[in-house]
């Protein structure tokens, strides 16, 4: 059973109303932060919302307490039995919804798929190999992205098996940007 969804101040302040294990970023590892602390909604992007803590780190909550604090809908948990069938383009589309937790855009407009390759398995699913880089060679958060990527593209109509690999050349530069991420990101 979900919880009440937090009250949410106009300043972006919320009390949390249970414990709640919680990813630091960029660090990548894990706290539980108490019953009562106070933090501060960032963003609620794509399965997940990115708080501040009273002590000022970033925190990454979970997918499911991003759902039941109010910050994110319930998404259906699988479409394996979707009738859509199978395509790269779906493949695509499954990375938009993986959003980096320091920034308001999503890892395809962030430049961080680099490819995307898929073969048809003799039982008739698909197998789906994916490379992809993070921003910076030493970001906590690049397992913790790939895991999300891996799960995005595991829940489609189907899906057998997925490979995402964490790949460092070429190294990510600006330049990866799409014109949607500049824009965001106040580039243009």
């Amino acid at each position: 059973m979900a919880d009440q969804p937090v009250g949410v101040g106009p300043t972006k302040g919320f009390t949390l109303p249970r414990p709640a294990e919680v990813t630091i970023v960029p660090a990548g590892h894990k706290i539980t932060l108490p019953e009562g602390a106070r933090v501060t909604l960032l963003q609620a992007l794509g399965d997940t919302a990115t708080v501040t803590t009273s002590e000022g780190e970033m925190a990454r909550l979970s997918p499911a307490d991003s759902v039941d604090f109010g910050f994110i809908e319930a998404r259906e948990t699988s479409v394996v039995d979707d009738d859509t069938p199978f395509s790269i383009d779906r493949v695509w589309e499954a990375a938009t919804t993986v959003y980096d937790p320091e920034i308001p855009v999503d890892i395809v407009e962030l430049g961080l798929v680099n490819r995307v390759d898929a073969e048809e398995l003799s039982t008739g699913g698909w197998r789906v190999d994916v490379d992809m880089s993070v921003t910076a060679p030493f970001c906590g958060m690049g397992d913790i992205l790939r895991d999300d990527l891996h799960n995005a593209i595991a829940a489609l109509g189907g899906v057998e098996e997925v490979e995402v690999k964490l790949v460092f050349d070429p190294p990510w530069d600006v330049s990866r940007l799409s014109d949607v991420a500049k824009l965001e990101l106040g580039m243009m």
